[in-house]
């Protein structure tokens, strides 16, 4: 899954475009008025990544019926590398779409005028992997020794890097599999704790994943954003799909078995067993004790802060844009 994020750099170059040539292209929804709620609105959300568990929820509301109860005919467009999702917001092109916290962030400093409207990933898969064998306690000791294929121009690395000494180890690239890992028992890797894991085990490794998240830097994953223009003028639109999305997610993680089976005719590089763990291995990520008070893709302005200030610090962007401009809270009641 990983190799999404090396293009986030040149993606975001072109938000910086998108974002001063205005939404002259419109999906099928496009601005005017009378439409929202209207039996079989068009809408489109675009992944940042192919048919996964991590989408699940989206596709649950497709196929289950939620989002046609709102009134809308919704296209999912899977994603892949370099597939420049908050451009395709921000211009229009796409109504919704799906990227990670620091990207939004990223996007919002650099003046993409899009903003979050629910995240499904309340705690981020990202992780390094390493093997269980080498007996290691936490993230401090991945640094000390052996080899870690890592992108170094990535957010999360950049915290981890300020935060441990990166004394012993010997970096290389990553490459998006498990080959080396498997190979080598002190190769450590970067992954998502839905993915790699699963792979490395299924072959007979003996991964163990250390959440990046626990050593301090959390940005909210598989984040829905959708142009402020839209959201200002459209709110019981934007609040329809919200509800409609976590009332897929929660179809889904009461029971993915119907979308997998969906998802492995979309996506013939995961069978029945790794979809299956996939979900499970990502429940814990998505429902937390926020989620069960307010709902699932709930968000709290004291996380987009966090981050924010974390990104400012890392020099990751110029200054910290506050919370108000990142995320709006969506009233689905």
């Amino acid at each position: 899954m990983n190799p999404r994020a090396r293009l986030l750099a040149a993606a975001l170059t072109l938000v910086v475009l998108a974002a001063g040539q205005g939404c002259s292209k419109r999906s099928a929804a496009g601005l005017g008025a009378g439409d929202a709620g209207k039996v079989g609105t068009k809408l489109t959300l675009a992944l940042n990544w192919v048919p996964e568990p991590e989408f699940g929820g989206f596709y649950a509301a497709r196929e289950g019926g939620a989002y046609r109860r709102q009134g809308f005919d919704v296209e999912i467009r899977g994603g892949g590398a370099g597939v420049p999702v908050i451009q395709m917001v921000a211009t229009g092109r796409a109504d919704f779409g799906t990227v990670g916290g620091d990207e939004l962030v990223t996007a919002r400093a650099r003046g993409a005028d899009v903003v979050a409207v629910f995240a499904a990933f309340q705690t981020s898969p990202q992780g390094i992997m390493v093997h269980a064998s080498r007996g290691l306690e936490g993230l401090r000791d991945v640094f000390q020794s052996g080899t870690l294929a890592i992108e170094p121009g990535l957010a999360y690395a950049a915290y981890l890097k300020n935060l441990y000494p990166w004394q012993g180890v010997k970096i290389v690239p990553y490459d998006g599999g498990v080959a080396r890992f498997l190979a080598d028992p002190s190769f450590a890797q970067q992954c998502y704790v839905t993915s790699e894991p699963i792979a490395a085990k299924r072959q007979g490794g003996d991964p163990q994943v250390f959440l990046v998240a626990d050593a301090g830097f959390n940005p909210y994953t598989t984040v829905v954003v959708a142009r402020r223009e839209l959201v200002a003028q459209k709110p019981e639109m934007v609040a329809a799909f919200v509800a409609a999305s976590a009332e897929g997610w929660r179809a889904y993680l009461s029971d993915p078995r119907p979308t997998n089976e969906l998802l492995g005719r979309l996506n013939n590089s995961m069978d029945a067993q790794t979809l299956e763990a996939a979900a499970e291995a990502q429940k814990s990520l998505i429902e937390t004790d926020l989620t069960k008070r307010e709902g699932l893709g709930s968000m709290t302005a004291e996380r987009w802060e966090t981050l924010a200030k974390q990104l400012a610090e890392l020099k990751l962007i110029e200054s910290a844009p506050a919370a108000s401009e990142l995320f709006v809270r969506v009233n689905t009641k």
